[in-house]
């Protein structure tokens, strides 16, 4: 298979390219740093559509699968380029790319299990997908008071939303879109998160007993590449040890 990846530098993206190299995969990586493991290296700033555009253009014959892990992490004062990258960049990218996508290829996203939320805050996720443009995130992160933390959150849900709202489209395409939600994942930005989002990651980490690896991330997102997972479309798998099963529990009284 012939697959391109953005974020492939490192954390998850970079854990998936090297696997799928090592099983004798053709992975075109998209990432702003030379990744580890990869077929072929277009240098690509997710933040800026120019930028996306101009990788995109030097891509050559058809693609069977888009693995979208580029993303970054929230810390103080860069909600912007978070919302341009984690969401506004994926949704250009992926659009950019469609035409290079075989019969039957398959689109996995790299979400959060932080995007949960998206029903409670679905007015929100719209406007943002509304936006396409990264040259409008300014005003509309002063207009609700946006701050780091709140975008990335609002990031992964517009991702799980864009997914689920793609499918029909991408079905007359013949092509599928899912995607995966990680819990709290041992890379290297881990510290941001904890940082964030404070004493609840440690929380969850302990009662799952550490956070995911990277390769098991890895691979469910080669699973939902692969032919065997044909049938699974438009659909958000959390991957997060149980966490999201135990705050259920906890809510419901089980």
């Amino acid at each position: 298979m012939r697959i391109a990846i953005s974020g492939a530098a490192s954390g998850i993206g970079a854990a998936t390219a090297t696997k799928l190299v090592a099983d004798g995969h053709e992975v075109i990586a998209f990432d702003v740093a030379e990744p580890p493991s990869a077929s072929a290296w277009h240098d690509c700033d997710m933040a800026d559509p120019t930028s996306i555009d101009a990788a995109v253009a030097k891509m050559h014959g058809q693609i069977d699968a888009l693995v979208a892990c580029a993303g970054i992490p929230p810390r103080p004062g860069n909600a912007q380029v978070v919302l341009a990258v984690n969401a506004l960049g994926l949704v250009h990218m992926t659009e950019a790319l469609l035409p290079l996508l075989s019969k039957g290829a398959s689109i996995v996203n790299v979400a959060s299990r932080a995007g949960r939320h998206w029903r409670d805050n679905i007015d929100e996720v719209k406007a943002l997908l509304a936006l396409r443009d990264p040259s409008g995130l300014d005003s509309f992160i002063r207009r609700r008071d946006i701050d780091h933390v709140r975008a990335y959150n609002l990031s992964k849900e517009a991702v799980i939303v864009w997914t689920m709202a793609s499918t029909e489209r991408l079905f007359g395409m013949d092509i599928r879109m899912n995607s995966v939600s990680p819990g709290a994942v041992s890379t290297g930005i881990l510290e941001d998160f904890a940082t964030a989002f404070g004493e609840v990651v440690a929380r969850n980490v302990a009662r799952a007993g550490r956070p995911a690896l990277p390769e098991e991330v890895a691979d469910l997102i080669i699973f939902l590449v692969s032919p065997a997972s044909g049938w699974i479309k438009g659909t958000d798998l959390r991957i997060d040890g149980g966490m999201s099963a135990m705050a259920l529990s906890d809510a419901l009284g089980l």
